[in-house]
Protein backbone atom coordinates (compact mmCIF):
# COMPACT_ATOMS: atom_id res chain seq x y z
CA UNK A 1 0.00 0.00 0.00
CA UNK A 2 1.49 3.08 -1.19
CA UNK A 3 2.10 5.90 1.41
CA UNK A 4 0.53 9.69 0.92
CA UNK A 5 1.70 12.68 -0.68
CA UNK A 6 4.88 14.21 0.42
CA UNK A 7 5.06 16.47 3.12
CA UNK A 8 4.51 19.83 2.67
CA UNK A 9 6.73 23.39 4.04
CA UNK A 10 3.25 23.86 5.81
CA UNK A 11 2.84 20.59 6.96
CA UNK A 12 6.41 20.52 8.95
CA UNK A 13 5.19 24.26 10.08
CA UNK A 14 2.09 22.80 11.90
CA UNK A 15 4.23 19.86 13.42
CA UNK A 16 6.52 21.88 15.31
CA UNK A 17 3.57 24.37 16.41
CA UNK A 18 2.11 20.51 17.72
CA UNK A 19 5.54 19.22 19.22
CA UNK A 20 5.73 22.92 20.78
CA UNK A 21 2.04 23.39 22.14
CA UNK A 22 2.21 19.42 23.56
CA UNK A 23 5.07 20.37 25.15
CA UNK A 24 3.71 23.26 27.17
CA UNK A 25 0.52 21.09 27.81
CA UNK A 26 2.54 18.14 29.49
CA UNK A 27 4.48 20.84 31.03
CA UNK A 28 1.45 22.35 32.36
CA UNK A 29 -0.03 18.89 33.71
CA UNK A 30 3.33 17.79 35.39
CA UNK A 31 3.27 20.77 37.41
CA UNK A 32 -0.18 19.96 38.76
CA UNK A 33 0.35 16.24 39.10
CA UNK A 34 2.05 15.44 42.75
CA UNK A 35 6.13 14.63 42.05
CA UNK A 36 6.74 11.19 41.25
CA UNK A 37 8.75 8.79 44.06
CA UNK A 38 10.47 6.74 42.54
CA UNK A 39 14.46 6.35 42.45
CA UNK A 40 14.08 8.61 38.91
CA UNK A 41 13.22 11.68 40.69
CA UNK A 42 11.11 13.60 41.20
CA UNK A 43 10.61 15.32 38.07
CA UNK A 44 10.72 11.83 36.17
CA UNK A 45 7.09 12.94 34.38
CA UNK A 46 8.85 15.54 32.73
CA UNK A 47 12.00 13.95 31.86
CA UNK A 48 9.63 11.35 30.53
CA UNK A 49 6.94 13.51 28.23
CA UNK A 50 8.99 16.49 26.97
CA UNK A 51 11.53 14.69 25.19
CA UNK A 52 9.05 12.28 23.25
CA UNK A 53 7.04 15.42 22.74
CA UNK A 54 9.96 17.21 21.17
CA UNK A 55 10.85 14.29 19.31
CA UNK A 56 7.62 15.06 17.18
CA UNK A 57 9.22 17.44 15.07
CA UNK A 58 11.42 14.68 12.95
CA UNK A 59 8.19 12.47 13.03
CA UNK A 60 8.11 13.00 8.90
CA UNK A 61 11.45 12.64 7.97
CA UNK A 62 11.99 9.65 11.01
CA UNK A 63 9.08 8.26 11.32
CA UNK A 64 10.03 4.54 12.55
CA UNK A 65 12.83 6.12 14.84
CA UNK A 66 10.21 8.35 16.61
CA UNK A 67 7.21 5.76 16.45
CA UNK A 68 9.76 3.45 18.89
CA UNK A 69 10.34 6.46 21.06
CA UNK A 70 7.42 6.85 21.71
CA UNK A 71 6.56 3.44 22.09
CA UNK A 72 9.11 3.01 24.60
CA UNK A 73 7.34 5.89 26.52
CA UNK A 74 4.26 3.87 26.78
CA UNK A 75 5.81 0.60 27.67
CA UNK A 76 7.98 2.48 30.18
CA UNK A 77 4.40 4.41 31.61
CA UNK A 78 2.81 0.72 31.93
CA UNK A 79 6.24 -1.02 33.67
CA UNK A 80 5.21 2.38 36.20
CA UNK A 81 1.80 1.55 36.35
CA UNK A 82 2.11 -2.27 37.23
CA UNK A 83 5.24 -2.61 38.71
CA UNK A 84 6.70 0.26 40.22
CA UNK A 85 3.93 3.05 40.55
CA UNK A 86 5.41 6.70 40.73
CA UNK A 87 8.16 5.80 39.46
CA UNK A 88 7.65 7.59 35.76
CA UNK A 89 4.33 8.53 36.25
CA UNK A 90 2.24 9.85 39.30
CA UNK A 91 0.72 7.41 41.77
CA UNK A 92 -2.70 9.47 41.20
CA UNK A 93 -1.77 11.22 37.34
CA UNK A 94 -5.22 14.24 36.87
CA UNK A 95 -4.93 12.57 33.79
CA UNK A 96 -6.64 9.49 32.34
CA UNK A 97 -4.04 8.98 29.51
CA UNK A 98 -1.84 5.83 29.90
CA UNK A 99 -0.24 6.27 26.80
CA UNK A 100 1.97 9.66 25.65
CA UNK A 101 0.15 12.62 24.94
CA UNK A 102 1.73 13.15 21.86
CA UNK A 103 0.47 9.32 20.61
CA UNK A 104 -2.74 10.86 18.70
CA UNK A 105 -0.63 13.34 16.94
CA UNK A 106 2.19 10.94 15.94
CA UNK A 107 -0.68 8.50 14.81
CA UNK A 108 -2.07 10.98 12.28
CA UNK A 109 1.49 11.84 10.98
CA UNK A 110 2.50 8.02 10.48
CA UNK A 111 -0.63 7.50 7.81
CA UNK A 112 0.80 10.20 5.68
CA UNK A 113 4.31 8.68 5.81
CA UNK A 114 3.88 4.75 6.47
CA UNK A 115 2.31 2.25 4.56
CA UNK A 116 -1.24 1.22 5.65
CA UNK A 117 -0.43 -2.14 7.47
CA UNK A 118 2.02 -0.56 9.76
CA UNK A 119 0.13 2.23 10.65
CA UNK A 120 -2.68 -0.36 11.88
CA UNK A 121 0.02 -2.66 13.37
CA UNK A 122 1.13 0.24 15.42
CA UNK A 123 -2.02 1.59 15.95
CA UNK A 124 -2.93 -2.35 17.55
CA UNK A 125 -0.33 -1.94 19.87
CA UNK A 126 -0.92 1.52 21.33
CA UNK A 127 -4.33 0.49 21.90
CA UNK A 128 -3.52 -2.23 23.50
CA UNK A 129 -1.44 -0.37 26.10
CA UNK A 130 -3.80 2.71 26.30
CA UNK A 131 -6.92 0.48 27.10
CA UNK A 132 -5.60 -1.94 29.29
CA UNK A 133 -7.45 -4.04 28.34
CA UNK A 134 -6.17 -6.79 31.01
CA UNK A 135 -7.75 -4.28 33.89
CA UNK A 136 -11.11 -3.33 31.94
CA UNK A 137 -12.60 0.44 33.07
CA UNK A 138 -14.91 2.20 31.97
CA UNK A 139 -12.91 5.47 32.58
CA UNK A 140 -10.01 4.04 30.74
CA UNK A 141 -10.82 1.94 27.57
CA UNK A 142 -12.84 4.66 26.06
CA UNK A 143 -10.51 7.23 26.57
CA UNK A 144 -7.28 5.18 25.45
CA UNK A 145 -9.39 4.17 22.47
CA UNK A 146 -10.03 8.24 21.59
CA UNK A 147 -6.56 9.17 21.68
CA UNK A 148 -4.91 6.02 19.35
CA UNK A 149 -7.80 4.28 17.29
CA UNK A 150 -10.32 7.31 16.52
CA UNK A 151 -7.69 9.46 15.17
CA UNK A 152 -5.83 7.05 13.09
CA UNK A 153 -9.09 5.72 11.37
CA UNK A 154 -9.92 9.23 10.80
CA UNK A 155 -6.40 9.84 9.76
CA UNK A 156 -7.08 7.02 7.46
CA UNK A 157 -10.27 7.79 6.38
CA UNK A 158 -9.74 11.07 4.86
CA UNK A 159 -6.15 9.46 3.21
CA UNK A 160 -8.20 7.01 1.67
CA UNK A 161 -10.83 10.30 0.77
CA UNK A 162 -7.42 12.42 -0.11
CA UNK A 163 -6.37 9.53 -2.69
CA UNK A 164 -10.05 8.66 -4.30
CA UNK A 165 -10.13 12.53 -4.97
CA UNK A 166 -6.43 12.75 -6.67
CA UNK A 167 -7.59 9.58 -8.36
CA UNK A 168 -10.78 10.88 -9.62
CA UNK A 169 -8.95 14.38 -10.97
CA UNK A 170 -6.17 12.55 -12.46
CA UNK A 171 -8.31 9.95 -14.70
CA UNK A 172 -10.84 13.16 -15.34
CA UNK A 173 -7.78 14.82 -16.95
CA UNK A 174 -6.21 12.19 -18.20
CA UNK A 175 -9.71 11.64 -20.21
CA UNK A 176 -9.57 15.59 -21.57
CA UNK A 177 -5.84 14.67 -22.73
CA UNK A 178 -7.54 11.82 -24.66
CA UNK A 179 -10.85 13.42 -25.99
CA UNK A 180 -8.25 16.75 -27.12
CA UNK A 181 -6.03 14.02 -28.50
CA UNK A 182 -9.19 12.17 -30.79
CA UNK A 183 -9.95 16.23 -31.89
CA UNK A 184 -7.32 16.76 -32.83
CA UNK A 185 -6.80 13.39 -35.31
CA UNK A 186 -10.12 14.26 -36.25
CA UNK A 187 -9.03 17.49 -37.15
CA UNK A 188 -5.81 16.20 -39.14
CA UNK A 189 -8.05 13.92 -40.98
CA UNK A 190 -9.79 16.56 -41.99
CA UNK A 191 -6.95 18.77 -43.44
CA UNK A 192 -6.05 15.67 -45.38
CA UNK A 193 -9.00 15.07 -47.15
CA UNK A 194 -9.56 18.64 -47.78
CA UNK A 195 -5.82 19.21 -48.99
CA UNK A 196 -6.57 16.52 -51.32
CA UNK A 197 -9.38 17.79 -52.78
CA UNK A 198 -7.74 21.11 -53.04
CA UNK A 199 -5.06 19.39 -54.54
CA UNK A 200 -7.11 17.71 -57.38
CA UNK A 201 -9.39 20.77 -58.49
CA UNK A 202 -6.56 23.29 -58.26
CA UNK A 203 -3.52 21.19 -59.83
CA UNK A 204 -6.08 20.59 -62.44
CA UNK A 205 -6.52 24.15 -63.23
CA UNK A 206 -3.31 25.26 -63.04
CA UNK A 207 -2.15 22.67 -65.28
CA UNK A 208 -4.04 23.24 -68.07
CA UNK A 209 -3.09 27.12 -67.79
CA UNK A 210 0.65 26.19 -67.99
CA UNK A 211 -0.15 23.58 -71.01
CA UNK A 212 -1.93 25.92 -72.78
CA UNK A 213 0.61 28.93 -72.09
CA UNK A 214 3.32 26.63 -72.87
CA UNK A 215 1.36 25.66 -76.16
CA UNK A 216 0.66 29.93 -77.02
CA UNK A 217 4.93 30.11 -76.71
CA UNK A 218 5.15 27.75 -78.94
CA UNK A 219 2.59 28.36 -81.85
CA UNK A 220 2.26 32.63 -81.44
CA UNK A 221 4.60 34.19 -83.80
CA UNK A 222 4.37 37.64 -81.85
CA UNK A 223 7.16 38.10 -79.64
CA UNK A 224 5.33 39.82 -76.88
CA UNK A 225 2.70 37.22 -77.01
CA UNK A 226 5.33 34.36 -76.68
CA UNK A 227 7.13 36.26 -73.24
CA UNK A 228 3.88 36.95 -71.58
CA UNK A 229 2.73 33.25 -72.26
CA UNK A 230 6.32 32.06 -71.18
CA UNK A 231 5.75 34.56 -68.11
CA UNK A 232 2.53 32.58 -67.55
CA UNK A 233 4.05 29.32 -67.91
CA UNK A 234 6.40 30.39 -65.94
CA UNK A 235 4.58 31.48 -62.43
CA UNK A 236 1.88 28.72 -63.05
CA UNK A 237 4.50 26.11 -62.98
CA UNK A 238 6.24 27.58 -59.48
CA UNK A 239 2.65 28.29 -58.28
CA UNK A 240 1.77 24.53 -58.75
CA UNK A 241 5.36 23.28 -56.79
CA UNK A 242 4.47 25.80 -53.72
CA UNK A 243 0.79 24.22 -53.85
CA UNK A 244 2.11 20.48 -53.67
CA UNK A 245 4.53 21.91 -50.37
CA UNK A 246 1.21 23.44 -48.61
CA UNK A 247 -0.70 19.86 -49.82
CA UNK A 248 2.20 18.19 -48.33
CA UNK A 249 1.78 20.48 -44.94
CA UNK A 250 -1.44 20.09 -44.65
CA UNK A 251 -1.48 16.17 -45.03
CA UNK A 252 1.58 16.24 -42.11
CA UNK A 253 4.15 14.53 -44.23
CA UNK A 254 7.08 16.17 -45.94
CA UNK A 255 7.48 13.57 -48.45
CA UNK A 256 6.48 16.34 -51.85
CA UNK A 257 9.19 18.71 -49.88
CA UNK A 258 11.82 16.11 -49.24
CA UNK A 259 11.77 14.59 -52.68
CA UNK A 260 11.92 18.53 -54.25
CA UNK A 261 15.09 19.19 -51.86
CA UNK A 262 16.50 15.58 -53.11
CA UNK A 263 16.08 16.31 -56.68
CA UNK A 264 18.50 19.43 -55.86
CA UNK A 265 16.58 21.28 -59.37
CA UNK A 266 14.01 23.10 -58.09
CA UNK A 267 14.27 26.79 -58.58
CA UNK A 268 13.64 28.27 -54.89
CA UNK A 269 13.07 32.15 -54.77
CA UNK A 270 15.89 34.02 -53.11
CA UNK A 271 14.50 37.15 -50.76
CA UNK A 272 17.09 38.72 -51.18
CA UNK A 273 16.10 39.57 -55.02
CA UNK A 274 13.23 41.21 -53.60
CA UNK A 275 15.74 43.68 -52.43
CA UNK A 276 16.85 45.28 -56.07
CA UNK A 277 13.24 44.94 -57.03
CA UNK A 278 12.17 47.61 -54.38
CA UNK A 279 15.43 49.50 -54.99
CA UNK A 280 13.96 49.87 -58.97
CA UNK A 281 10.61 51.26 -58.09
CA UNK A 282 12.55 53.97 -55.51
CA UNK A 283 12.66 52.02 -52.36
CA UNK A 284 16.01 52.04 -50.40
CA UNK A 285 17.24 48.41 -49.11
CA UNK A 286 19.59 48.10 -46.70
CA UNK A 287 20.40 44.09 -47.32
CA UNK A 288 21.71 42.30 -44.21
CA UNK A 289 23.04 38.27 -45.09
CA UNK A 290 24.44 35.87 -42.66
CA UNK A 291 24.67 32.73 -43.48
CA UNK A 292 23.76 30.49 -46.62
CA UNK A 293 20.10 29.23 -47.38
CA UNK A 294 20.90 25.84 -48.92
CA UNK A 295 20.12 23.66 -45.81
CA UNK A 296 16.63 25.14 -46.03
CA UNK A 297 13.35 23.12 -47.21
CA UNK A 298 11.48 24.83 -50.66
CA UNK A 299 8.38 24.89 -48.59
CA UNK A 300 9.91 26.80 -45.74
CA UNK A 301 12.84 29.09 -48.44
CA UNK A 302 9.04 29.62 -49.96
CA UNK A 303 7.66 30.83 -47.22
CA UNK A 304 10.57 33.56 -46.35
CA UNK A 305 10.04 34.93 -50.15
CA UNK A 306 6.71 35.64 -49.21
CA UNK A 307 6.96 37.12 -45.82
CA UNK A 308 10.31 39.71 -47.27
CA UNK A 309 7.32 40.32 -50.33
CA UNK A 310 4.77 41.24 -48.15
CA UNK A 311 6.79 43.42 -45.61
CA UNK A 312 8.35 45.25 -48.40
CA UNK A 313 5.11 45.90 -50.29
CA UNK A 314 3.16 46.71 -47.00
CA UNK A 315 5.88 49.68 -47.14
CA UNK A 316 5.22 50.49 -50.54
CA UNK A 317 2.05 51.09 -50.11
CA UNK A 318 1.59 52.60 -46.18
CA UNK A 319 5.28 54.17 -46.06
CA UNK A 320 6.17 56.15 -49.38
CA UNK A 321 10.24 57.48 -48.82
CA UNK A 322 11.00 55.31 -46.31
CA UNK A 323 14.13 53.41 -46.00
CA UNK A 324 13.79 49.59 -45.40
CA UNK A 325 16.57 47.26 -43.14
CA UNK A 326 16.23 43.97 -44.51
CA UNK A 327 17.98 41.23 -42.16
CA UNK A 328 18.39 37.28 -43.13
CA UNK A 329 20.13 35.56 -40.60
CA UNK A 330 20.04 31.99 -42.00
CA UNK A 331 20.95 29.14 -38.92
CA UNK A 332 21.52 25.45 -39.30
CA UNK A 333 18.02 24.71 -37.38
CA UNK A 334 16.59 27.77 -39.28
CA UNK A 335 16.19 31.47 -40.36
CA UNK A 336 15.81 35.00 -38.93
CA UNK A 337 13.86 37.36 -41.15
CA UNK A 338 13.55 41.17 -40.16
CA UNK A 339 12.48 43.77 -42.31
CA UNK A 340 12.38 47.35 -40.47
CA UNK A 341 11.36 50.45 -42.12
CA UNK A 342 11.93 54.33 -41.45
CA UNK A 343 9.02 56.44 -40.24
CA UNK A 344 7.41 57.61 -44.07
CA UNK A 345 8.67 61.14 -45.79
CA UNK A 346 5.08 61.44 -47.43
CA UNK A 347 1.43 60.60 -47.59
CA UNK A 348 0.48 57.10 -48.92
CA UNK A 349 -1.24 56.86 -52.27
CA UNK A 350 -4.79 56.15 -51.34
CA UNK A 351 -5.20 54.23 -54.19
CA UNK A 352 -2.39 51.96 -53.80
CA UNK A 353 -2.45 51.72 -49.89
CA UNK A 354 -6.80 50.95 -50.37
CA UNK A 355 -5.58 48.08 -52.83
CA UNK A 356 -5.95 44.83 -51.54
CA UNK A 357 -7.50 42.79 -48.90
CA UNK A 358 -6.04 43.66 -45.76
CA UNK A 359 -5.60 40.33 -44.12
CA UNK A 360 -2.02 39.95 -45.98
CA UNK A 361 -0.57 39.68 -42.41
CA UNK A 362 -2.92 37.99 -41.14
CA UNK A 363 -2.71 35.13 -43.89
CA UNK A 364 1.50 35.12 -43.73
CA UNK A 365 1.08 34.52 -40.08
CA UNK A 366 -1.48 31.35 -40.28
CA UNK A 367 1.03 30.44 -43.27
CA UNK A 368 4.03 30.64 -40.91
CA UNK A 369 2.73 28.64 -38.17
CA UNK A 370 1.66 26.29 -40.14
CA UNK A 371 5.30 24.98 -40.48
CA UNK A 372 6.18 25.63 -36.73
CA UNK A 373 7.44 29.03 -37.21
CA UNK A 374 6.70 32.64 -35.41
CA UNK A 375 5.83 35.87 -37.02
CA UNK A 376 6.05 39.51 -35.28
CA UNK A 377 4.60 42.58 -36.79
CA UNK A 378 4.35 46.33 -34.95
CA UNK A 379 5.29 49.22 -34.92
CA UNK A 380 8.63 50.65 -33.43
CA UNK A 381 9.44 53.12 -31.19
CA UNK A 382 11.33 55.60 -33.63
CA UNK A 383 8.25 55.70 -35.87
CA UNK A 384 8.75 52.89 -38.63
CA UNK A 385 6.70 49.46 -38.72
CA UNK A 386 9.07 45.91 -38.23
CA UNK A 387 7.42 42.54 -39.40
CA UNK A 388 9.88 39.70 -38.16
CA UNK A 389 9.61 35.74 -38.13
CA UNK A 390 11.54 32.86 -36.96
CA UNK A 391 11.15 29.79 -39.41
CA UNK A 392 12.44 26.38 -38.86
CA UNK A 393 14.56 24.48 -41.40
CA UNK A 394 12.15 21.72 -41.95
CA UNK A 395 8.33 21.99 -41.57
CA UNK A 396 7.27 19.53 -39.06
CA UNK A 397 5.12 16.51 -39.67
CA UNK A 398 1.35 16.22 -37.87
CA UNK A 399 2.57 13.40 -35.64
CA UNK A 400 5.86 15.80 -34.25
CA UNK A 401 3.37 18.66 -34.22
CA UNK A 402 0.83 16.84 -32.37
CA UNK A 403 3.56 15.34 -30.10
CA UNK A 404 4.48 19.04 -29.07
CA UNK A 405 1.57 20.78 -28.51
CA UNK A 406 0.53 17.76 -26.12
CA UNK A 407 3.64 17.90 -24.49
CA UNK A 408 3.15 21.72 -24.16
CA UNK A 409 -0.22 20.82 -22.54
CA UNK A 410 1.44 18.40 -19.69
Amino acid sequence: MTCGPAPTKSDHIWLVVAAVVFTGLDALMGSLNEPTTGWAGPYAVFLLQIPLDLSLIFAFRYPRIVAGLVLAGATLMLISDELAPGLFTPEHPISLATVPTITSVLLCVLVRVLDRRSVLILTGIFMVLSTRVWHPSWAVIPFGLASTVLPSLGSLYLQARRDLLRSLRDRAERAEREQHLLAEQARAEERRRLAGEMHDVVTHRLSLMVLHAGALTVSSKEPSVREAAEGIRSEGTRALDELRDLVGVLRGTEQDTGTAQAAAVVDLPDPATLAAESESVGIPVRLSVDGDGNGLSPTVARTAYRVVQEALTNVRKHAPGSEVDLALRYRPDGLDIEVRNSPPRGAPDPVLAGSGSGAGLSGLRQRVELIGGTLRAGPVISGGFEVSAILPAYVPTAESAQHDHGRRRR
